[in-house]
């Protein structure tokens, strides 16, 4: 039988008017994008210079110069185009925003060659080194975002020129590499061109995007390695020191994609390889590659996964290493791999219809991707650290990669246009529908129009799920139903929410079919009103005893959102802390903090300092622990404040 997975509803369906979301997605169009702009041209005093538009300028021979920057430079206006597409479908036409974008656009097709080719790196710099070093080049990644873009942008203002412009590249992608006789049998080092060459094939129904994207997937691990072979090559050159030595295991390459068990490598590669494995699984009902999803997501969050939804332990190569290694002081987590993970659990829970992806991609959504920008939009963080001690954070040492404040901007600065990106489109991970039943997956106050069952239907959901957990759900038709049986709204349950209740139209539900972590109500009427009633409140989390960096610690949560500890509003040294959790936690709503939130009071220990006094680095002294209050912020909102010490896991007051 055919799998037929879930589809979104388009975003300019969906109009999010939220308490919590709403002071961030307001900032992408108000702030972050014309922020992001200025430092595309290299305009926001302090921060690192970019050199995209110039980069593009000279590759269009308006301007003379060398490039500069990463290889995959381009990339940055790709993710600020797509970002500015979301924004147009998703908060309206904007003729601005929009003569900015078409310019840019305009820009980009000046750029490309004669022969469809686009990459201002190798047509300004290395011209004759085309395709001769998948491994680092990026020419693959970088076509990727740029079609995702195009494709966006269509989809949102009905043009065709961008898409023209990556057609006329993906047909140069086509050409060079496939199985034939005369085709490059490479793939690309950093996927992401297959997941786009999937979304353009939805778009132009071209066949060939498809089984090209399949080819790219079907290639990769097979045979000896083509990574290593390619370093043979008459003009293959070091792009990054970094990658002497280099490892198959930390592109994918490692073994077929359909044998791989583990999460390897680096991360951003690894969610963006199995988001196209998922698309791919789907289109061509692949069950082998299907199961191959689901063993590395399973592995990947149940044992290689921060509580916060971050993946990348190591700052080293930004990858993962084994399971149970979370340090929390040192890991990468980068902001990039989070939104990975949330496009992988999506397209999963998509196509299964189980809830318990959408339980991840809300965790990544809530914690790692927010905490990536700051409250005004203006700075950025690349790494996402679980714990900060900003003395430690020193250059040249293996934590210069963690920053204590977040950045203006980055040399190599995928994160801020990818978070704006993500933010912008935020309403796709609202829902999920097929012909009979629509799936709500994040409780998101929003009104939206959908057919379910043939039958218009206007939602109205208001949502104040993350202060007292109630969400109330409005389902209005003004046409009657020919069907005998109405349709279905299928209400996901989280699987951290223990207690709640339901209410249809004011009455209570005693016996709620839930499958798959989805709670079902069957044949809707004209008018359905639906409350849901969560017991959302303080809880308590511990690591499984084999990670080792969180044995006799415990991390604070409330609804999807993690908390933390900031120097701030506790003092210095962090650790010298210990949570009571056997003492009732106190939640207080305080608007005027952080932009709204529920702070959480706790009682503790705090280890003495009495006895100390003289400075001596060890001593004999005893550990004498003192009462404390602590009080905990989301960790999305950390750092927003004054610089200081955070800390996520917290050592637990033990009682024998």
């Amino acid at each position: 039988m055919e799998r037929v997975k879930l589809e979104s509803i388009p975003l300019h369906a969906v109009h999010i008017q939220d308490s919590f979301w709403d002071k961030y997605i307001r900032l992408v169009k108000d702030v972050i994008l014309p922020y992001q702009w200025d430092t595309l041209n290299d305009r926001v005093e302090g921060a690192q210079p970019s050199h995209c538009i110039k980069n593009f300028k000279i590759a269009a021979g308006e301007e003379t110069g060398e490039f500069q920057g990463a290889v995959f430079q381009d990339t940055d206006v790709a993710k600020w185009l797509e970002a500015v597409a979301f924004t147009l479908a998703s908060s309206g036409r904007d003729e601005k925003l929009e003569k900015l974008a078409d310019e840019t656009i305009a820009l980009i097709g000046r750029a490309q060659c004669e022969d469809g080719y686009l990459n201002t790196y190798y047509t300004i710099q290395e011209p004759d080194r085309r395709w001769t070093n998948l491994k680092e080049g990026h020419e693959l990644y970088t076509a990727g975002h740029m079609i995702e873009a195009a494709v966006a942008y269509y989809q949102a203002t009905g043009k065709k020129e961008f898409l023209e412009i990556v057609s006329r590249f993906a047909d140069v992608i086509c050409k060079k590499f496939g199985p034939k006789e005369g085709q490059c049998h490479g793939y690309p080092g950093h996927p992401e061109v297959e997941l786009a060459l999937v979304k353009l094939y939805r778009v132009t129904k071209e066949k060939k995007y498809l089984d090209t994207a399949k080819f790219f997937i079907d290639a990769r691990g097979q045979g000896e390695n083509y990574f290593e072979e390619e370093e043979k090559g008459e003009k293959y050159k070091q792009i990054f020191p970094e990658f002497a030595g280099y490892q198959p295991e930390y592109s994918q390459s490692h073994l077929p994609v359909r044998e791989q068990k583990t999460a390897e490598g680096h991360a951003v590669r690894a969610v963006y390889l199995y988001s196209a494995m998922a698309d791919l699984a789907y289109e061509y009902q692949d069950k082998e590659l299907e199961k191959a999803c689901e063993t590395l997501w399973n592995n990947m969050v149940q044992k290689r996964m921060y509580i916060t939804g971050g993946i990348g332990s190591s700052g080293l190569l930004e990858r993962f290493t084994t399971d149970y290694d979370l340090p929390n002081d040192r890991n990468y987590s980068e902001s990039c791999a989070s939104i990975g993970l949330a496009m992988f659990g999506k397209r999963m829970g998509d196509m299964t219809r189980d809830a318990s992806y959408a339980d991840i991609v809300e965790k990544a959504l809530y914690n790692t991707v927010l905490a990536g920008i700051s409250m005004d939009g203006k700075s950025f963080f690349y790494v996402n650290p679980l714990e900060v001690w900003p003395d430690n954070c020193l250059e040249r040492t293996s934590l210069e990669h963690v920053k204590p404040v977040r950045q203006k901007w980055f040399g190599v600065a995928c994160c801020p246009p990818n978070i704006a990106r993500t933010l912008a489109s935020l309403g796709q991970y609202l829902y999920g529908k097929d012909e009979k039943t629509l799936y709500f997956n994040l409780y998101v106050s929003n009104e939206t129009e959908v057919e379910i069952k043939e039958k218009p239907y206007k939602i109205k959901v208001d949502s104040n799920y993350l202060t007292d957990g109630i969400v109330k759900i409005l389902a209005e038709s003004r046409k009657a139903s020919e069907n005998k049986a109405g349709g279905k709204i299928a209400l996901r349950i989280p699987g951290y929410m223990k207690k709640f209740r339901i209410y249809r139209n004011g009455e209570k539900l005693e016996n709620p079919i839930i499958k798959k972590g989805y709670l079902f109500l069957e044949n809707l009427g004209e008018r359905e009103e639906i409350t849901l009633e969560f017991e959302i409140k303080t809880r308590f989390v511990r690591a499984n005893p084999q990670v080792r960096a969180d044995e006799g610690r415990v991390a604070v949560m409330r609804g999807p959102l993690v908390y933390c500890l900031e120097e701030m509003d506790n003092g210095k040294n962090l650790s010298s802390c210990y949570i009571d959790t056997q003492a009732d936690p106190e939640e207080l709503y305080e608007p005027n903090l952080l932009g709204g939130v529920v702070s959480v009071k706790l009682k503790g220990k705090r280890i003495s300092t009495k006895g100390w006094e003289d400075g001596s680095l060890y001593s004999e002294q005893e550990t004498v622990l003192e009462d404390t209050e602590l009080k905990a912020v989301p960790y999305c909102n950390w750092g927003n404040r004054k610089t200081g010490e955070m800390a996520v896991w917290i050592k637990e007051l033990i009682k024998n």
